[in-house]
């Protein structure tokens, strides 16, 4: 049963555990545009108004709501780089989700609730970014729009939580 004591636990996943594997999964996608030569990349932690910039993160006045990376052109452009540039997010949210197995296992790491809350969102932020499907806002997912780009159906390379922004978009 769901008690006190378990509130206090979701509320500080949900405030501290979520946005470190937000940032996790958003640092895949800049590891890539990066890696492929991208330009002008930013990270945005959460929606709203911003509260301050380092570096090339931002973080929204709702830290804890998603995010978004955002690059304006790389300069190896294939359909392997631009799949490696989607799917990296998830790609790291694995890596961090055999990285904190493994170490539980080695026991360098004392298994606990936290870290089960962290495999846990980890999980849920693979998932539904490769689950090949339309957010309510119409963009694609990350999976979705890897799918879109294999089979030339591709009408931008973006997808809910990276945004490739042309070169004309950044003259206006």
């Amino acid at each position: 049963m769901f008690g006190f004591n378990d509130f206090w636990k979701f509320f500080l996943a949900f405030f501290l555990i979520y946005p470190v594997v937000t940032i996790i999964h958003l640092s895949g996608h800049l590891f890539f545009v990066t890696l492929f030569g991208g330009k002008e990349k930013k990270v945005v932690i959460g929606h709203g108004k911003k509260l301050f910039s380092f570096l090339k993160f931002e973080i929204r006045q709702y830290y804890f709501w998603a995010g978004g990376c955002e690059f304006t052109m790389i300069k190896f452009n294939n359909r392997l780089t631009n799949t490696f540039i989607l799917l990296g997010g998830a790609i790291f949210n694995g890596i961090s989700i055999a990285a904190v197995n493994i170490l539980i296992y080695m026991r360098v790491l004392e298994p606990s609730v936290w870290w089960y809350q962290f495999v846990y969102f980890s999980f849920i932020a693979l998932f539904w970014s490769i689950f090949p499907m339309n957010y309510p806002s119409g963009t694609p997912s990350d999976g979705k729009a890897v799918w879109q780009l294999w089979k030339d159906k591709v009408q931008g390379k973006s997808s809910d939580d990276l945004l490739w922004r042309s070169d004309e978009e950044n003259d206006r």
